[in-house]
């Protein structure tokens, strides 16, 4: 009977030495790895009601385990009606434990879940080696209650690793079992 394993434990036994095997890293402390994950919500349009900004906040708390942060506008943009200071978003970083938690929940369980889900374009990937994904609806993760939901919102996920060419960075996904697509 095969033995499962949480993905920090597959990264350690089986990623770092198909990555040295594919790659001729003469250690295994060049091996590109996943730093953290950024799940970024804009609110600029419901800023102004609270309820459902707090709302926002407790449903990324909830698919997160963490607390979430408001994030303020840099600057003034008089196109998009924006004041500096002015509240604009929700963000959550996850590292460590938290964050493999959420790799692996959201490669095996809510990924599947959207609906018309093909794989992550290899474009997702930049030539920084960081993976971003759109999610239009926050009802994908298993934490939520669609009963309980008033308003869906969308959210951004960035993987943000140290992989140095990108190459490198899609090889990591695959072997950690994301779905990326194959290049046509």
């Amino acid at each position: 009977m095969k033995k499962i394993i949480n993905l920090k434990e597959r990264y350690r036994t089986e990623v770092i030495p198909e990555m040295e095997r594919i790659f001729k890293y003469g250690n295994h402390l060049a091996v590109p790895k996943i730093k953290k994950v950024v799940l970024n919500v804009g609110i600029g349009k419901i800023s102004k009601e609270d309820a459902k900004v707090s709302e926002v906040e407790s449903s990324l708390a909830e698919i997160t385990g963490q607390k979430a942060v408001k994030t303020k506008a840099r600057k003034a943009i008089s196109g998009f009606k924006i004041r500096q200071g002015q509240e604009v978003g929700v963000a959550v970083t996850l590292r460590k434990e938290k964050m493999w938690a959420f790799i692996e929940r959201l490669v095996n369980t809510s990924l599947p879940r959207i609906r018309d889900f093909q794989g992550i374009d290899q474009k997702a990937i930049d030539n920084g080696g960081n993976l971003n994904i759109g999610i239009k609806e926050h009802m994908v993760f298993p934490e939520i209650v669609p009963e309980k939901v008033k308003n869906s919102f969308g959210f951004q996920i960035t993987i943000v690793t140290n992989a140095r060419k990108k190459e490198e960075a899609k090889e990591l996904f695959k072997l950690l079992g994301f779905p990326i697509k194959d290049a046509n």
